[in-house]
């Protein structure tokens, strides 16, 4: 069976973003500032956690539109709490349900352009761009947004991060 980019993709995306709601929740349950959790970064020349949120999101989205030549939605970056964050992946993973494994036959193939600042145009098959760019960059985001709540104080461990895999188990929760 060879692997689809529809399957390396779509429900990767929705998985990982699906985790970033449960993770936000569970900073809200543990009541920890918000104010915190929304100013924090791993370094003063990194986004904030609002920033890291937003660009998985637009990678997830951006990238099954590139692949699939489906318009992603736009979402301009105004989320300024938690709640507006966690209805953007919502949003995001909508439109991920949205697209038809059909639209992705022949993405491998395509040519993908991306615009990128300081290196100019980046461009890739569709194969690589899935490997070599959008799910790198998808998950850098992601991880540092794990990152940054764990740092905050939220109460979170690999089981979360992997909550698939560990609602699977027996004794476990995401």
């Amino acid at each position: 069976m060879t692997l689809s980019l529809f399957d390396a993709t779509v429900p990767v995306f929705i998985q990982s973003l699906g985790n970033l709601t449960v993770w936000m929740d569970k900073a809200l349950h543990q009541g920890l500032p918000e104010a915190d959790i929304l100013q924090a970064r791993l370094a003063p020349d990194m986004l904030p956690f609002p920033g890291q949120i937003q660009r998985a999101s637009d990678t997830a989205k951006n990238a099954v539109g590139r692949l699939t030549e489906v318009p992603a939605p736009a979402m301009p970056d105004t989320e300024a709490s938690i709640a507006a964050l966690n209805a953007r992946c919502r949003r995001t993973i909508e439109f991920l349900q949205s697209v038809d494994r059909s639209a992705f036959e022949g993405a491998g193939g395509r040519v993908i352009s991306l615009p990128y600042p300081k290196l100019g145009e980046l461009r890739f098959s569709g194969a690589a761009y899935v490997t070599d760019y959008a799910l790198p960059n998808f998950f850098f985001h992601v991880t540092t947004a794990y990152g940054l709540l764990r740092a905050t104080g939220v109460v979170l461990g690999k089981a979360d991060y992997l909550g698939h895999l560990a609602a699977q188990r027996p004794g476990t929760s995401a």
